[in-house]
């Protein structure tokens, strides 16, 4: 098998932890001799065995003189597990090929350094671009110390998220629904506002054919404490995975009423009337959060976007048309001019069910910034619903804590 093709067998591998790995990324390994495959393995989950142990245990004495393929860049520290690179030298590993070097600035001691030391031949760049697609998530995170940002929405094909009265359910159908479930497992917060929560009672919670292991925060922006303490957001799962972002000002009873109906209650600064959500977003991840699905109206969609912290959007398209001047659409806010329009990179398409399910990034500017990046709040009283960009240089571990 060719570089090429071990390295595409470590990329399959990793999509195994979709969704069970954070906060660390999805990483998966493949130990060949001559081009044969001796051993494999991925990272299953957050304080499991890194890949690469896996991979080496799987070859056993079949790994002296080998090659692993990995990834990303093996890491040389210890954080909840063992760092991988005195294990890849004690198994007799060779020559190293790492698909991606690691984007965290704040980890000190680099992996293929440290196996250059030792001997051990290294090469980078091996289907680096698919391997950054992949953890794009991670890569976000650690670049910008802050979670990767999904906007997710359903619409009609005019834009639309709900009608002239604010009816919503159901825009789009089964499959779609289903499809937005999948990518709710994916990530460790779900945020919307708090007129959604008191317009349609969701319960954000992760419901697939199965059951799933983890359970993302449930979070929702409400400037003045509204939500009501039955809601479901707080009541259909874990109370203490419901997060309140309340303002600095939030009446105390109502806060106190959250907080002993188990939810998790955290006051932020408000601008012009709204909970800053880049301070939300920077709370989320001092929690360990590295991806966040924004399900709000369009209000809350503009304040993020706004924000200059959406990173991808997920919208799927129902075969339907609204029209109305007052229906809300998927993107609220003041507008943009088109000069200043923020620009999305390319999109792909596909039908799920009768709907069409497109996506695409946010593109960045020289300074990795969406175009006129202006700062502002989530609006929750009126919501309706290649060569290595990072730098170069040698490169870094991972965090530890798989």
């Amino acid at each position: 098998m060719t570089p090429e093709a071990l390295m595409r067998r470590a990329l399959e591998l990793a999509e195994r932890g979709r969704g069970l790995t954070s906060p660390n990324p999805l990483v998966g390994a493949v130990v060949a001799h001559n081009g044969e495959i001796v051993g494999e393995g991925f990272h299953e989950r957050a304080g499991g065995p890194h890949a690469e142990i896996v991979a080496l245990e799987a070859a056993g004495a079949r790994a002296r003189g080998a090659t692993l393929y990995v990834t990303l860049e093996p890491c040389n520290h210890a954080g909840r597990t063992p760092p991988c690179v005195p294990a890849i030298f004690a198994a007799g590993i060779t020559r190293v090929v790492a698909a991606a070097a690691d984007p965290n600035p704040f980890v000190s001691g680099g992996g293929a350094v440290a196996l250059r030391d030792k001997g051990v031949a290294v090469v980078t760049g091996v289907l680096e671009g698919e391997a950054a697609a992949q953890n794009r998530v991670f890569f976000t995170a650690m670049r910008e110390r802050r979670p990767h940002v999904t906007l997710k929405a359903g619409m009609t094909a005019d834009g639309k998220i709900a009608d002239v009265h604010g009816a919503a359910r159901w825009i789009t159908g089964e499959a779609a629904r289903a499809e937005a479930h999948r990518q709710r497992s994916e990530v460790d917060a779900i945020v919307a506002g708090v007129t959604t929560v008191l317009r349609d009672d969701p319960a954000l919670t992760v419901r697939l054919g199965r059951p799933w292991p983890r359970e993302p925060w449930r979070v929702v922006l409400d400037t003045d404490a509204r939500t009501p303490v039955r809601a479901q957001v707080i009541a259909a799962a874990t109370p203490s995975r419901a997060l309140i972002a309340v303002g600095e000002t939030a009446p105390a009873a109502r806060v106190a009423a959250l907080q002993s109906a188990g939810a998790v209650v955290v006051p932020f600064p408000v601008r012009e009337g709204r909970v800053a959500v880049d301070a939300v977003l920077a709370a989320l991840f001092e929690r360990e959060v590295r991806a966040v699905l924004v399900e709000g109206g369009g209000e809350v969609h503009a304040s993020f976007l706004e924000a200059g912290v959406v990173d991808r959007v997920t919208l799927f398209v129902a075969p339907l048309l609204l029209g109305g001047r007052t229906a809300p659409a998927v993107v609220g806010g003041a507008g943009r001019d088109l000069k200043s329009a923020i620009r999305l990179g390319s999109m792909t398409a596909r039908a799920v069910g009768d709907d069409l399910l497109i996506e695409a990034d946010v593109l960045r500017d020289a300074n990795g910034c969406p175009p006129d990046r202006r700062g502002g709040g989530a609006d929750v009283a009126a919501d309706h619903a290649s060569p290595d960009r990072r730098g170069g240089g040698a490169l870094r571990s991972r965090p530890g804590g798989k």
